[in-house]
């Protein structure tokens, strides 16, 4: 296992009470992300420094961009949407769990293009988390159907081999990450990494073209790259310790983009950590791969217009 000269420089102060999400728009060229808490949408576009964000009306878990131009698929706290970046029409597709005690949170496209997403458990104020949430997947056809994988506390990891073969993900409460064959079925899972004997947990994944896994590490600020195997390959500091989710972008998928979180933190740490919820950025190598696009249609018809109007940050 090798270990990174330098952390990870900061590429915008975003802020992000709980920034999450993160995938990169080839088509435009930007980031697209979440501040979870703030119930707000952010895009960043690295070449001219240009940042926008657009507020939601619950807060939003996950995102995927769309093979329709314009739109996007949002795992709102409670339910999937389509939405339009140019009006900020929303449509809602199905609410999720409901009657649980559970949001959306993480997802991403499979190399097929449909949706795989998780969620998470919100207890009572005091309680502890209990596995009570699932694993999702929409369809092309806008179909929806629960995967047959273990119930989860905080459902997080969800990444896939080049190949599409492999499914990754995690109970983030369980410090595991485990991984299954995929395809229209599932085969039996197995731990693939194993964070119990330290103090953090596996939060957000991407994988690159030589299928090792790049998680972000909530509680120990780093993002560790793994082989194929399980094996830890590499370990990159980043300066805050709550990382959330990496994603390969730029022109030639060689920066890795990192989004991280101030949630949690206390005044005292925040002195120590002023980057914390800020977005971050290293060229690494190998590449990684685009992100596969939702295949499911957007609505035909006009969808009402809910998201408040656009602000910009320079």
């Amino acid at each position: 296992m090798s270990t990174a000269l330098a952390p990870m420089e900061m590429t915008l102060e975003a802020g992000n009470a709980l920034g999450e999400g993160i995938v990169w728009c080839e088509r435009e060229q930007v980031l697209y992300w979440t501040d979870i808490e703030a119930a707000t949408l952010w895009r960043h576009r690295p070449a001219t420094g240009e940042a926008r964000q657009w507020r939601l009306p619950e807060r939003l878990a996950s995102i995927a961009l769309c093979e329709a131009d314009g739109w996007m698929l949002l795992a709102l706290a409670s339910r999937l949407a389509f939405f339009r970046l140019g009006d900020g029409a929303l449509h809602t597709l199905c609410e999720i769990e409901p009657g649980l005690p559970t949001r959306c949170n993480d997802g991403a496209c499979d190399r097929q293009g449909r949706f795989v997403f998780g969620t998470m458990h919100e207890p009572a104020d005091g309680h502890a988390r209990h596995a009570v949430g699932g694993f999702w997947r929409l369809n092309a056809d806008l179909s929806l159907q629960r995967l047959p994988l273990e119930r989860a506390a905080v459902a997080n990891s969800i990444a896939f081999s080049p190949d599409g073969s492999v499914m990754y993900y995690c109970d983030s409460l369980s410090r595991t990450i485990r991984c299954c064959a995929y395809g229209d079925d599932l085969g039996p899972s197995h731990v693939f990494a194993d964070l119990r004997d330290t103090k953090g947990e596996p939060d957000g994944s991407a994988v690159d073209v030589e299928g090792r896994l790049w998680n972000a590490q909530w509680g120990l600020g780093r993002v560790v790259r793994y082989l194929p195997d399980g094996s830890e390959d590499l370990v990159l500091p980043v300066p805050t310790q709550q990382p959330t989710r990496p994603a390969f972008g730029g022109t030639d998928f060689d920066t890795l983009y990192v989004t991280s979180a101030r949630d949690g933190l206390d005044a005292g740490t925040l002195v120590r950590e002023p980057l914390a919820g800020a977005l971050f950025s290293a060229r690494v190598t190998p590449r990684g791969l685009p992100e596969t696009h939702f295949a499911g249609p957007p609505p035909v018809e006009r969808a009402a217009t809910v998201a408040a109007p656009q602000s910009s940050l320079a």
